[in-house]
């Protein structure tokens, strides 16, 4: 054995010399400089729409996508204003606009085809369940709008739909007049077609959507054509202009995304959007649920989602929206609708199914595979990048490199964790300090605020491990070192990656792609034999990092932009500094995790750490101590993109009755819902008078003693989970009302009675239906079967929201209670009847305009007046 070769270590080795491997300060300013330089452009890219053609334009592209035109009618659905279900804004302005446009396309059709119209006047009911809370729908001559383009093939169809009815107090120019336009377009085009298309198109042009989605459910389990429907393209909007994204497809066919692949010039859709979307952590629906649940028919969500700020506000109007916005989702969907109504799956009895991975690269590009094909990519990625990069290290010492593969690897995990823990602590103090919000209207905050904390987490790590972990008699070199550490963050990604494919979660190809360009760049250094140079490996490294940044960078600004407004409708029992501290977190680690090894190599990572820090103290001052930090803005702070602040607010009158029917008791008040954190701050500094005070909804006496509090709910889950207020205050005027009147009791056997109601009033209602104890409702004529109750406060509770359309006459409702021993009057069950009236401005008393006056100029307001009758049987 031949013998051990020593070291010899002369004092001229403990002298202070610079490492040829490490790095100055302007590396580090530089990789900085990267991120945020892939970030900006990541967000310009995000922002970039196709020029729009004008009508000036039809003489050279004939068959494209004209936005001017589409324009023209957005603009007639804007100025009507808002349009909620049931107004005569919906029902008679906005209808009859779009049947006299249908009526001017059928006009100027090509004379090869066929267009049918037909207006549906439809009543009926379901039951539906979110946050596992399940109440029933019902809604009564409510309209849609159908209109049908016979293709040569006429017995299947492809649907497009969109919903031309509004919130109160919004316009919905995105929400969802743009859509109808879009499709008033896109019907025009494919009217003027000397051919016809091989499938049927149907439009639907729906009036109650966003009364949870009745109207859908009306057309596709009644309309006689909703059996010819094989596909289905609907059209949304969650924002306010921006590219619309393709957010849930299918579900379970995969020819769907390959249409989307074939057709779409301007790709925005990610798999991760579908899989958020499901996870209920976007608060809302779509018809979409309608079509899948009750058609058993496949399609595509589509959403705009930029400027969430002014979903459902004021601010949803032509204002803040552009040509290019209907140009780009015009082409979008007129493509897609001629892809689809020409392929073969739509004629299939059984298309092919299965799931799909689907992405764009930054717009530039789409990519799509099966989900088994994803799994054996997650999986070879994962483990060539473990692998392959140890490859380069030739015949230096295993142990050497294994130690630094630990080294990255514990850096990374342990800078998450404590990046994290940095982040919400900040949080946790912003929020106790009464600095909710700060980063609400300038994002950019979020960077000083938390972004940084996380990176001087993830520094503090790596310099920690540096101190106590290095080994100085290791055989490599510096750059060595780090090369090896990044295979730990490998390890670490593909460990990512591994999880979330193996419990079933597609969105693994986002650690993938980062995977990839991290193995690519491994290779290359490996081929070019680089990995041992001075720099050279370096500059192939930050090649390949450019595309892994834009990637990682996209995420990070999608992702903002859809969830930072969406905080300020999130209520105020969680805490969004949390919430947006954790993506601030995972965004850091998604960006820099490939740029943390090289902190070993600075020459002096102490200034570089001060530096972050004074950055963040910075951050902490403009968003506490500066109007930076104010979370809301009107038009005339920032006409770009106002950003207001939400109210919901109930002038309510309240009727007590006892068991025989008689008035017991009656009070009046200002029922406020609490849409964020800084709602009740608002409230209780602009609106509530001198010596009064609000009452937290859960601490009023009616909580204690009645059915869901005696309190006006309209949307069941959002006032359940919500910390609401109530204020006393003088009765408002009311000129009409739903009512429920008592007809008669029937004993169907021993132990069950049907007690039979009339109800009267064509307003927006609702019944909330509170068996006593000992008693169970069995069966009711609003539906076949009696869904899962309700549970708030303690008590189960049925609760049916009904909307009314045109008007109507009245109806019957039977209730068959059951019960094991014999009850008195009074003890079978408690029924709260809720009349909502939006847009009722005439209802308005002086008091209430002057309590909404009172609101500062960046609160969105939405009104209602409202009365609650209760009375036991």
């Amino acid at each position: 054995m031949p013998p051990t070769k020593k070291r010899v270590r002369f004092k001229e080795d403990e002298r202070p010399v610079h490492n040829l491997h490490q790095l100055g300060s302007g590396a580090v300013y530089g990789a900085l400089l990267f991120v945020l330089g892939c970030g900006l452009l990541t967000s310009y890219l995000a922002t970039r729409l196709p020029p729009a053609l004008t009508v000036a334009d039809l003489e050279r592209t004939p068959n494209a996508f004209i936005a001017e035109r589409a324009w023209a009618g957005l603009k007639a659905l804007n100025d009507i204003g808002p349009k909620p279900a049931g107004s005569q804004a919906n029902e008679v302005m906005a209808y009859e606009f779009l049947v006299k446009e249908v009526q001017r396309i059928e006009a100027a059709k090509h004379a090869a085809q066929a267009l049918e119209l037909d207006k549906q006047v439809v009543t009926g009911a379901f039951s539906i369940a979110l946050l596992n809370q399940s109440m029933t729908s019902m809604y009564r001559n409510v309209q849609n709008l159908v209109v049908r383009l016979v293709g040569r093939e006429p017995e299947h169809a492809l649907l497009l739909n969109c919903h031309f009815d509004t919130v109160a107090s919004s316009p919905g120019a995105s929400d969802d007049g743009a859509s109808c336009a879009v499709m008033l377009e896109v019907l025009r085009v494919l009217s003027r077609r000397p051919e016809r298309t091989r499938h049927t198109v149907v439009f639907l042009f729906n009036g109650a959507e966003e009364t949870m989605l009745q109207a859908a459910h009306g057309f596709i389990t009644q309309h006689r054509w909703a059996n010819e429907v094989r596909a289905f393209l609907n059209l949304e909007s969650s924002g306010s202009g921006g590219k619309e994204v393709l957010f849930q497809a299918g579900p379970h066919h995969p020819w769907l995304i390959g249409a989307y692949a074939r057709a779409i010039r301007h790709p925005f859709a990610h798999t991760v959007g579908e899989e958020i979307f499901q996870l209920g952590l976007i608060p809302s629906d779509t018809d979409f649920r309608m079509f899948r649940d009750y058609g058993e028919v496949p399609g595509m969500d589509f959403a705009h989602i930029a400027n969430g700020y002014r979903y459902h506000t004021r601010y949803d109007s032509m204002e803040f929206l552009s040509l290019e916005v209907l140009q780009r989702t015009g082409d979008n969907v007129l493509a897609l609708t001629r892809d689809l109504a020409e392929c073969d799956e739509l004629r299939m009895s059984h298309p092919p199914v299965g799931e799909t991975v689907f992405f764009d690269f930054i717009g530039l590009t789409f990519v799509h595979y099966s989900a088994k094909t994803s799994r054996l990519i997650n999986l070879v990625v994962a483990l060539l990048s473990m692998t392959l990069p140890l490859v380069g290290f030739g015949r230096v010492r295993f142990g050497d490199v294994l130690r630094e593969v630990l080294f990255g690897l514990t850096g990374t995990v342990f800078g998450m964790v404590f990046s994290i823990i940095a982040c919400t602590t900040v949080a946790r103090q912003l929020d106790f300090v009464g600095k909710t919000m700060t980063w609400y209207t300038n994002t950019h905050l979020i960077l000083g605020l938390y972004c940084c904390p996380a990176l001087l987490a993830h520094c503090f790590v790596y310099l920690f491990l540096t101190i106590f972990y290095s080994n100085s008699k290791s055989d490599l070199s510096l750059g060595q070192m780090t090369q090896a550490r990044m295979v730990g963050v490998n390890v670490f990604w593909s460990l990512v990656t591994l999880a979330a494919t193996g419990a079933g979660y597609r969105s693994g190809y986002i650690p993938m792609v980062l995977l990839l360009c991290s193995l690519a760049s491994s290779t290359i250094n490996r081929v070019l034999n680089t990995g041992r140079t001075l720099r050279r490996w370096i500059c192939v490294h930050i090649v390949f990092q450019l595309p892994a940044l834009l990637w990682a960078t996209n995420f990070y600004n999608v992702l903002v932009e859809l969830f930072v407004p969406i905080t300020g409708r999130f209520g105020g029992a969680r805490n969004p500094e949390v919430f947006i501290a954790l993506l601030a977190a995972s965004g850091t680690l998604l960006c820099c995790s490939y740029l943390m090894p090289f902190i070993g190599q600075l020459r002096s990572a102490t200034n570089f750490t001060a530096k972050l820090s004074a950055v963040t103290v910075l951050a902490l001052v403009l968003a506490c101590l500066s109007p930076l930090g104010f979370p809301y803005r009107d038009e005339s702070s920032s006409a770009a993109a106002p950003t207001p602040q939400r109210h919901y607010v109930t002038h309510t009158f309240r009727v007590f009755h006892d068991e025989v029917g008689l008035f017991k008791a009656s009070d009046s008040g200002y029922f406020f819902q609490e849409m964020d954190r800084n709602t009740r701050a608002t409230i209780e500094e602009y609106v509530v008078p001198p010596g009064e005070s609000l009452t937290p909804m859960r601490q009023m006496r009616s909580c204690q003693q009645e059915l869901f509090c005696a309190l006006p709910f309209y949307s069941l889950w959002h006032q359940m989970r919500f910390n609401n207020y109530w204020l006393p205050g003088p009765e408002p005027n009311v000129d009409n009302m739903a009512t429920m009147a008592y007809l008669g009791t029937e004993q169907l056997d021993p132990n069950t009675k049907r007690l039979l109601f009339s109800m009267d009033g064509s307003i927006q209602s609702s019944i909330m239906v509170g068996p006593k104890e000992g008693v169970q409702l069995v069966g009711w004529s609003l539906l076949d079967h009696v869904p899962p109750p309700a549970t708030f406060g303690g008590r189960e509770g049925h609760f049916i929201c009904i909307t009314h359309g045109l008007p109507g006459k009245a109806w019957n409702v039977t209730l068959d209670l059951r019960y094991d021993q014999p009850k008195e009057t009074g003890d079978l069950v408690d029924i709260v009847v809720t009349t909502k009236f939006w847009e009722y401005h005439h209802m308005h008393t002086a008091d209430f305009e002057q309590l909404l006056a009172k609101f500062p100029s960046w609160a969105h307001v939405v009104p209602s007046v409202s009365v609650v009758t209760l009375f036991p049987l």
